[in-house]
């Protein structure tokens, strides 16, 4: 085993695609994170979490279905349901469980489940996972998705999407896909983890779209990318909710949410809901980045540059790093066209002269590097 594990680090190292874990460093310009409105310090989630864990305690201590549901977890779902409109929500540890459980509990064979080509790792797994019948949709092809859905033989059907896609930065016509949903009985699934606290005055692309009320789509969200916190949920009709509880593996057999996540969550929700502005200034960044890189804006709050080889990339958000500005790093197997990325994220905190300092010096390297076109 340890051969083929130092084996296998080679081949990592010549495909330039080696990952790490390194603390956070302090005075540097952030351009890297997913705390688009800019919660995770904000004073307000800060105490929230206090207030839960000398509530609560530090953690949730059981499965939610044994002793581990707390006050503040139903004050989580409360608010995730003001802010998106959505009938009923259900917390989970990560948004990778959400999706895993959502996905799980919904499939067998006589499920067939339809995904989009972009969605994220952890709803391919989920499908993977569901022991049901898949297809690979091509992105955002909608011919094909309705060929499949009236062909189908299946008694039952899952379309699966994000509103907003993390790499390309494109959002689904999340209208469309529900219309063909209805007209052929499927249940659409979005993953609204780019979405929350960016589309949709911060509510969503799915409330955005008029579907907050539909009970043929249900939502998966993350808690911490807009949200500043930790944890995922699901939110979509009641009968779901309830079937979740019942029958999702990650959400049964797995510790609760922990209420230091939980109530800054909350807390977030109603920040969003009363402080548009923040989501306004994320739109306003992701316009400066878009334009001082000279790059099509993309519809959430990630832009990414397109670099070629994945060593490129990482030499280059090195090089930025050590000239104290943080990029993220778009390598395979996270891109789906191949083709390396550099990775801004407009947070709503950034100031004007931060987004032109910064895109000028990644303009700077860019031009002191053979980039392909």
């Amino acid at each position: 085993m340890q051969d083929w594990l130092a084996a296998q680090a080679r081949v990592r190292a010549q495909r330039g695609i080696i990952r790490r874990t390194v603390p956070r460093a302090g005075a540097v310009l952030d351009l890297a994170s997913n705390d688009y409105l800019g919660l995770a310090t904000d004073p307000r989630l800060q105490a929230a979490a206090v207030v839960a864990v000398e509530r609560h305690g530090t953690g949730a201590r059981a499965s939610r279905v044994v002793t581990g549901t707390h006050a503040v977890h139903e004050e989580l779902e409360g608010e995730l349901c003001a802010l998106t409109g959505r009938p009923a929500a259900l917390a989970f540890s990560s948004g990778y469980a959400a999706n895993l459980g959502l996905l799980t509990a919904l499939g067998g064979p006589g499920t067939l489940m339809l995904t989009d080509e972009h969605i994220h790792a952890s709803l391919i797994d989920a499908a993977r996972l569901s022991r049901s019948p898949s297809e690979v949709i091509p992105h955002g092809d909608l011919a094909v998705l309705e060929q499949r859905l009236a062909a189908r033989s299946q008694p039952r059907a899952v379309v699966v999407i994000e509103s907003i896609y993390s790499v390309f930065g494109d959002a689904a016509d999340v209208s469309a896909v529900a219309r063909l949903c209805a007209e052929h009985d499927a249940l659409l699934v979005v993953d609204e983890a780019h979405g929350i606290g960016v589309a949709g005055h911060g509510r969503g692309a799915v409330y955005a779209a008029g579907l907050a009320s539909a009970e043929h789509v249900a939502v998966t969200a993350t808690l911490s990318k807009a949200l500043g916190s930790q944890g995922g949920a699901v939110l979509g009709s009641p009968a779901l909710r309830e079937h979740l509880v019942n029958t999702a593996r990650s959400f049964i057999f797995d510790t609760g949410l922990a209420p230091a996540a939980a109530g800054a969550a909350a807390q977030a929700c109603r920040t969003i809901v009363h402080e548009p502005e923040r989501v306004a200034a994320v739109g306003r960044n992701a316009a400066l980045l878009a334009a001082g890189l000279d790059i099509e804006q993309a519809a959430g709050a990630v832009q990414s540059v397109p670099v070629g080889s994945p060593q490129l990339a990482a030499e280059l958000a090195a090089k930025l790093e050590d000239a104290g500005v943080l990029v993220g790093c778009f390598r395979p197997p996270s891109v789906p066209d191949g083709i390396s990325r550099l990775r801004l994220t407009a947070r709503a905190d950034l100031t004007p002269e931060q987004l032109r300092y910064a895109t000028g010096l990644i303009n700077t390297m860019l031009s002191r590097t053979e980039v392909p076109a």
